[in-house]
C-alpha cells in the first residue's frame, strides 16, 4: 500500500531523469572528453551490485602496465571540493570505498571529488600526481558530464530489472531503456550453476543486447577470513568442522550472498544488518556485543566486509574484546567459464591503443612546435 503511494513521486522523477537524459543526447548539455582513456563502472539501480570489486578488479589488471587513477565523488565523507587519497588518509577525509582500494593498491592514484569534471582537470594538472595512462570513475554510469570511452554497467543477477521501479518507489535510478549507453554489461553476483546457456539467453534478450554490446557474468570470490585489527588467524579447521558460531555485521547494500557464504562453515550464526556506508557509534558497538555475548558458544567470533571494517579502523577506543573478535571476509571478482580473457583483453587493448596515440599526438605537437 506504502510503495502504490510512492508511484507518482516515480513518475514525476521518471520524467525528470527523461529530460535530463534527452538534453545530453540531443547535445543541449555538453560532456566533455578529456585526453586519457576513461573506464566508467556504475549501475543503474541504487547500490549493491558490486562496484567497489570490479573497480579493485580494474585495478589489479591494469596496475602492472599502465599508471591508473581512479576518480570518484567519496561518498559519505565529511571533506569537500578535491582531494588525493593517501595510505594514511581516514575514512571522514576520503570515503569508505576509496580509502579501502588506495589500501588495497598503494601504487595507484586515487582521488574524490564531488564534481567530477573538476577532479578530472585537478587530477590531470596537479604535478605531484602522476600522469594517469588510465582513468576509473567510480559510480559514474549517470555521469554524463564526462565521456567515457567505455561504459560498463553493473546489475545484480538476484534482483532482475525488469521487477524493479523508478525512484522512491522502486531502486532504479533511471530507466530500464537507458542501458543502450553501456558498452559493457556484467550481471554480477552470478550463482554459476544457475548460469546455464539458457538462461544466457533469457538475459540477453531482457537487457535488449545491442549488436555494439558485450554480456558477461561474474561471481564473488571470497578469500580466507582474516583479523581486522592485530590477532591470531583461524585455524584450518574453522573451515573444515564447523568449530565456531558466526556474528555476520554489515553496513553495506544488499549483503544477503555473505551470511549463505558463511553459514556452512559455522555451528551458529547471526547477523546485524547497518544501513550502507553506515558510520558506527558506541551504541552501535554495545548492541553488537550484546548480541556477540549471548551466543552460548566456547568459540564465537564475529565477521565483517572489507569496507566496514576500513570504517570500524578509524573508530578511537575501540573495546579490546571486541577487537579481537573482529574478522573481515575479502570478496574478489570472478568471471565465469573463460569470459574473464575476452574482458581483460578488451580493457587492456583500449587502454594500450589510447596510450600509443596520446604519445603520438604528444611527439607531433613538440615536432611541429
Amino acid at each position: 500500500m506504502f510503495k502504490f503511494l510512492l508511484y507518482p513521486f516515480s513518475f514525476l522523477y521518471g520524467i525528470a531523469v527523461y529530460f535530463r537524459n534527452l538534453l545530453y543526447d540531443w547535445n543541449f548539455l555538453k560532456s566533455k572528453e578529456f585526453d586519457v582513456p576513461v573506464i566508467s563502472i556504475g549501475n543503474i539501480t541504487v547500490g549493491g551490485t558490486g562496484k567497489t570489486p570490479h573497480v579493485e578488479y580494474l585495478a589489479e589488471l591494469l596496475k602492472d602496465k599502465f599508471e591508473v587513477a581512479t576518480l570518484s565523488r567519496g561518498y559519505k565523507r565529511k571533506t569537500k571540493g578535491f582531494k588525493q587519497v593517501d595510505v594514511t588518509s581516514n575514512v571522514f577525509e576520503a570515503g569508505d570505498e576509496p580509502l579501502q582500494i588506495k589500501k588495497k593498491f598503494p601504487e595507484i592514484t586515487v582521488t574524490v571529488c564531488e564534481n567530477r569534471v573538476e577532479g578530472m582537470e585537478k587530477m590531470l594538472a596537479a604535478t605531484e600526481i602522476k600522469s594517469p595512462d588510465v582513468v576509473l570513475l567510480d559510480d559514474a554510469f549517470q555521469h554524463r558530464r564526462i565521456i567515457a570511452g567505455i561504459n560498463i554497467l553493473l546489475i545484480d543477477y538476484n534482483r532482475p530489472i525488469k521487477e524493479d521501479s523508478l525512484l522512491p518507489a522502486g531502486r532504479l535510478r533511471e530507466s530500464a531503456s537507458q542501458m543502450r549507453r553501456a558498452n559493457i554489461i556484467i550481471f554480477t553476483k552470478c550463482p554459476p550453476a544457475k548460469v546455464t546457456p539458457i538462461m544466457r539467453r533469457i538475459l540477453q534478450k531482457e537487457v535488449k543486447l545491442k549488436p555494439y554490446q558485450e554480456l558477461f557474468f561474474t561471481s564473488f570470490e571470497y578469500g580466507k577470513i582474516k583479523p581486522v585489527f592485530s590477532g591470531s588467524e583461524l585455524k584450518n579447521d574453522f573451515y573444515k568442522k564447523q568449530t565456531h558460531a558466526i556474528l555476520i555485521v554489515t553496513g553495506i547494500a544488499f549483503p544477503v550472498l555473505i551470511p549463505e557464504y558463511l553459514k556452512q562453515f559455522a555451528n551458529e550464526t547471526g547477523f546485524i544488518q547497518f544501513p550502507d556506508h553506515h558510520y558506527y557509534s558506541s551504541d552501535d558497538i554495545q548492541l553488537i556485543m550484546n548480541k556477540f555475548e549471548k551466543i552460548n558458544s566456547h568459540q564465537k567470533i564475529i565477521i565483517t566486509t572489507e569496507k566496514d571494517a576500513v570504517r570500524f579502523k578509524e573508530m578511537p577506543d575501540l573495546d579490546e574484546q571486541f577487537k579481537s573478535a573482529l574478522y573481515c571476509l575479502p570478496v574478489k571478482v570472478k568471471f565465469l567459464d573463460e569470459e574473464g580473457k575476452m574482458f581483460n583483453k578488451k580493457i587492456l587493448n583500449y587502454v594500450g591503443e589510447n596510450k600509443s596515440n596520446r604519445e603520438l599526438h604528444r611527439r607531433q605537437n613538440k615536432s611541429q612546435a
